[in-house]
């Protein structure tokens, strides 16, 4: 590392300076009371992998090509967990966030480009929690999708609240959510009554009809874009650093065992929401015969009627309105994270939640205007694999930066994780290349 970077680092602001090191943790001589410490930062990361787009891509999977796509949900979910445990690590081990890094290592230029297309893997993200609130709202209570759409902006306030009481506020709040989720999703899966060895064999079981056909192709592009998101590797490696660690090779090394118990767990749990909704999808509107069910509204009116219970739809909607509120949180913090790592522009939190929710909210209006409901749940489709192609940009650069020993020092990659991460990242990458080929030959 050259003597002009030494001196940026040196004198950089942390990341996410109003959190940085404000959590306190045990010094108990139990591992797990410590860990309670830690836990926390995974479930907001795992927030992303459970929000409503994911939801569009499950569903549209599980209702066309019954429990075949499990097996990407898993897959996707491995890739997860590998490239979050390397974020946090990123961020424990050198005290800057992965947006840090790249304007730091690749300087002015290619960090504002790197910036745009976090900005738009963003909105896309906003996209998705947008249109799944405002439809949860409309499901509920009867809200028209327009004026829902534009209630979704008024979140902003609850995150402003929670982030001035403390970063432990916005964490349980996360956390809640998510035990609501799981609770409705469980109930759903018991009544749903799934082939569960089918779903099983499944989960481990790939077929190859998943590369082979380009619509199935698609749809598992986008489940594997909703589960790994790019923002969430910048999010990570700053959100980690709110812990108050001992910042020493020793303090860190706890950190960073911690933090990697705290995302598996919270993936897992993921997976199993994800899991459930595809499964609850196939066992419910695949087996009757509803092969082409991928709005979130038609599964909303199907739902009851084919499991035979009257409170099916109203828990899946409750879940869809948890799923989409938890989402925004994450949402704000990761557009922070970005804009101040790679531009340097700090800005107060509800001009930046103004400016990302905007960039999510015109469009949605112009397609509920000129679509309705129609429209919905191929934007919603759609913003997952833009998600997906945007995110060999924050891949490539976390691989590299983990690898590189003078960052990391002891924590730098083996030689078998460094070779596994770069499969993982080419492989990400060919699976992009390989449906802009389809796309482009079905035109």
């Amino acid at each position: 590392m050259s003597t002009e970077t030494i001196s940026r680092v040196a004198v950089a602001a942390p990341s996410l300076p109003e959190v940085h090191s404000t959590v306190s943790l045990s010094r108990s001589p139990y591992a797990w009371r410590r860990l309670l410490g830690f836990l926390g930062p995974g479930f907001l990361i795992a927030v992303g992998y459970m929000d409503p787009g994911n939801w569009a891509t499950d569903i549209a999977g599980g209702s066309r090509f019954g429990y075949t796509l499990l097996f990407v949900i898993m897959a996707s979910n491995l890739m997860a967990i590998l490239l979050q445990s390397l974020s946090l690590k990123l961020g424990i081990a050198t005290e800057r966030d992965l947006a840090q890094l790249c304007h730091e290592a690749y300087g002015r230029n290619v960090s504002f480009a790197l910036w745009i297309l976090a900005e738009i893997a963003i909105a896309a993200c906003d996209l998705a929690e947008v249109i799944g609130s405002a439809i949860a709202l409309e499901l509920l209570f009867h809200i028209p999708l327009f004026f829902g759409v534009l209630i979704t902006g008024v979140d902003v306030l609850l995150i402003l609240l929670l982030q001035r009481w403390g970063f432990r506020y916005v964490e349980s709040l996360v956390i809640a959510l998510i035990g609501t989720i799981i609770a409705l999703f469980g109930v759903q899966m018991l009544l749903s009554r799934p082939d569960y060895w089918s779903a099983l064999r499944a989960l481990f079981v790939p077929s190859s009809s998943i590369v082979t056909n380009p619509d199935m192709l698609y749809i598992a592009i986008g489940i594997l874009g909703a589960t790994v998101m790019p923002h969430n590797l910048y999010l990570h490696s700053s959100i980690v650093q709110s812990r108050r660690y001992q910042r020493t090779p020793e303090g860190k090394r706890e950190a960073v065992r911690m933090a990697n118990i705290d995302s598996a767990l919270a993936l897992t749990i993921a997976l199993f929401v994800n899991a459930a909704i595809l499964i609850v999808a196939a066992a419910v509107f695949h087996r009757s015969g509803h092969f082409e069910v991928a709005a979130i509204q038609d599964a909303f009116k199907l739902l009851s009627p084919l499991v035979g219970a009257a409170g099916a739809s109203t828990l899946f909607a409750i879940a869809l309105l948890a799923s989409g509120q938890n989402s925004s949180i994450t949402g704000t913090l990761a557009g922070q994270v970005v804009m101040e790592g790679f531009i340097h522009i700090k800005l107060s939190p509800w001009l930046r939640r103004f400016i990302t929710r905007s960039l999510a909210i015109i469009p949605t209006i112009v397609v509920v205007a000129i679509t309705g409901e129609q429209g919905t749940e191929k934007l919603l489709i759609l913003s997952q694999v833009i998600l997906s192609l945007q995110l060999s940009f924050a891949v490539f650069p976390l691989v590299q930066f983990t690898g590189n020993r003078a960052r990391m020092g002891e924590f730098a990659n083996g030689r078998g994780l460094h070779a596994l991460a770069w499969i993982t990242a080419f492989l990400i990458a060919a699976l992009n290349a390989w449906l802009l080929v389809q796309m482009t030959l079905d035109r």
